[in-house]
């Protein structure tokens, strides 16, 4: 029986322990630094055909309904007036059983950690990893010292087990944007509850959509922002009520009331991979944002931690992993640039540009050339 240690309970972490713990030929261990795991926050996640099929395989579409959404469309907006530029169909890529998915992911992860509860430590942060032979020797601050034979590292963009590897030559670099999250109450006055909401402005966007039928309504603004080293650094900035108005009073100002009815809104800054980083012991892997952090304008971040948990276990369950790397790097180049570009567009400020970007946008959605190259190949495993 091989031993499988799993550094990070987050989605890429959990989805990886399921597949493995449901093969009597794996033992998963999952060490967590914090002592539990936060299910409050409702903030919400878009899931993509890509990564709902692979979900299935654990039954995820046993998922009581009323827990998530499947909406249709991406309507385009303008932040300035609010006029609808276009509208995408993404339920073109939609299949029976696996459709266009947006829930909260404190849902998400309740339904990954469910069977696996007697599988996590708590309160185990890492302090050393070591390669003796074909096992790893993994030590912890509290100084208990595990072995495996596989070291699965999805503790996310500021990853310590990365750092530690790389001797933090690999560091995450801050993408001069800041994301405010919250959540729209169901009462609230949107026009459109049951699909994406997109409203495109001047180094600003923002996204509405549904968590459940009926329910509350998910918001994401991404804003592009300066931040000094020290500011960048110091996570309380962002929990002082100065600094959080002085962020809103930047705000458009036509969307300023509509910000007031925002609940649970909080503001951090986005930080993304610069490169990738290889690892030469082929039982050592990195997952999810660990392996790589996106800028959030794809909508892919759930999605892409889902898909690489799925393509490291198969290439472990058929010994093939030397080939994992290369795989997910191809992949994650692909949305990565994708990422960058829709930032870019989303953000355009020179008027003529904002125009063209509109006229391209409305032809681009009914181009199904063009979409099934631009989405098909990320949607598609």
């Amino acid at each position: 029986m091989k031993k499988i240690a799993v550094i990070g309970a987050g989605i890429s972490g959990l989805f990886a322990a399921n597949l493995f713990n449901r093969n009597k030929k794996y033992q998963v261990t999952i060490f967590e630094r914090n002592s539990f795991i936060n299910l409050k926050e409702g903030y919400g996640i878009q899931l993509s055909v890509n990564s709902i099929k692979l979900l299935n395989k654990i039954q995820f579409d046993e998922l009581e309904n009323s827990n998530k959404f499947n909406p249709e469309k991406i309507n385009f907006y303008s932040v300035k007036n609010s006029n609808k530029i276009c509208e995408l169909n993404i339920s073109d890529f939609n299949t029976e059983n696996c459709k266009y998915t947006t829930l909260k992911r404190s849902s998400l992860i309740n339904f990954l950690k469910k069977d696996l509860e007697k599988k996590i430590k708590f309160n185990n942060a890492i302090s050393k990893i070591e390669q003796q032979d074909q096992i790893v020797k993994i030590t912890f601050e509290n100084n208990e010292i595990y072995e495996f034979d596989y070291l699965i590292i999805s503790d996310g963009v500021f990853s310590k087990s990365k750092n530690l590897l790389s001797k933090n030559k690999i560091e995450p670099k801050f993408n001069d944007t800041l994301a405010i999250r919250g959540i729209i109450p169901s009462s609230s006055n949107i026009a459109d509850k049951k699909n994406i909401s997109l409203f495109l402005g001047s180094n600003f966007h923002y996204v509405i959509y549904p968590l459940s039928h009926d329910g509350d309504l998910n918001f994401i603004a991404i804003m592009k922002y300066q931040l000094s080293e020290d500011e960048q650094k110091d996570y309380s900035l962002f929990n002082d009520d100065i600094f959080i108005n002085k962020i809103l009073d930047t705000v458009p100002h036509v969307n300023r009331e509509f910000f007031n009815n925002i609940q649970d809104l909080k503001i951090y800054p986005v930080f993304i991979s610069q490169d990738f980083f290889k690892i030469k012991n082929n039982n050592i892997h990195l997952i999810g944002d660990a392996f790589f952090a996106f800028p959030p304008s794809f909508a892919q971040g759930a999605s892409q931690s889902i898909e690489s948990a799925y393509e490291l276990f198969k290439s472990i369950e058929d010994n093939t992993e030397s080939s994992f790397f290369k795989s997910r790097v191809n992949k994650t180049k692909m949305v990565n640039y994708r990422s960058k570009f829709n930032q870019f567009a989303f953000h355009v400020s020179n008027p003529l540009s904002t125009l063209l970007r509109n006229i391209f946008l409305k032809r681009l959605v009914k181009n199904k050339k063009f979409l099934e190259n631009y989405l098909g190949k990320i949607y598609k495993n």
